[in-house]
């Protein structure tokens, strides 16, 4: 049980996104914080968010963008611990919006490297993604130098006492913009479109992806990158969701792209995983 989080003031930065969605009712049901703060630009989803949780006094929402550092300077009064999970995640928006993806990711994290920092915040735990490992795309590139960021961000903070490390998300399951929904929505055409036949990923559930997060603010002293040690899921065992969800004639097929703008990505970036 990590007792740091009983009566501790989380915010979570891109809150109201796939984590933050699970992050802040388990974080909630098993541990007893102060206060949860969801921080993140989209009105609309704060709004649809906090009517489950108009009773529950812990939880606040913020709107604010990663890329406005005086406002996260607003936001990180009085908060212990900072999960930071905005991001410019989705691999073609990012080719095709190369600016605002580096002001996101990159940017944005130096926003929050620095008013953690500012604000003794005690410990961040930042999500990243394993498409920074060797990146091909601007997207695994953007989280490659976010990474280096926050690592750094130990020695930056000087005599602060503030904390960062990184967690290394893989494909989770059923988040927003992932591939099993899209699969879902083309169960029924009888083929599933994929990349290449020879592609792998490594899946994790939203459940785990918090496990991993609140082993981090467990276990870190500063400097960690967590990655979840998951088998490898080949094409033909994640293209098995169609089959498993009421049509057991989807089959996959291999187009060699995801996304039918591919030829006109910036670079020639034509497969991604």
């Amino acid at each position: 049980m990590i007792k740091k989080l009983d009566n501790a003031t989380i915010l979570v930065t891109g809150g109201t996104g796939s984590f933050g969605n699970a992050f802040l009712p388990m974080t909630l049901s098993r541990f007893n914080p102060k206060k949860v703060i969801v921080f993140s630009r989209d009105e609309m989803k704060q709004w649809e968010m906090a009517k489950g949780y108009q009773d529950d006094p812990r939880v606040r929402f913020f709107i604010g963008d990663v890329r406005d550092r005086e406002r996260l300077y607003r936001a990180f009064d009085g908060v212990d611990y900072v999960v930071h999970a905005a991001a410019t995640k989705i691999v073609p928006t990012a080719e095709y919006n190369p600016f605002e993806c580096i002001k996101t990711n990159v940017v944005g994290a130096m926003n929050v490297i620095d008013s953690a920092i500012d604000k003794r915040i005690k410990g961040v735990v930042a999500l990243s993604t394993d498409k920074a490992s060797s990146p091909i795309n601007l997207y695994g590139a953007s989280k490659l130098a976010f990474d280096k960021l926050f690592i750094a961000g130990n020695s930056y903070a000087g005599g602060h006492e503030t904390k960062f490390s990184v967690v290394r998300y893989l494909n989770v399951m059923g988040s927003r913009g992932s591939v099993i929904p899209l699969f879902l929505t083309k169960k029924d055409m009888g083929n599933l479109p994929i990349t290449d036949p020879r592609m792998t990923r490594f899946m994790i559930t939203l459940e785990q992806g918090v496990d991993l997060v609140w082993h981090a603010l467990d276990d870190m002293i500063g400097g960690e990158i967590y990655v979840k040690k998951n088998p490898v899921n080949e094409s033909d065992g994640y293209c098995s969701c169609g089959r498993s969800t009421g049509n057991a004639k989807s089959n996959w097929r291999a187009t060699g792209r995801e996304d039918p703008r591919a030829d006109d990505w910036p670079g020639g970036c034509t497969f991604y995983l």
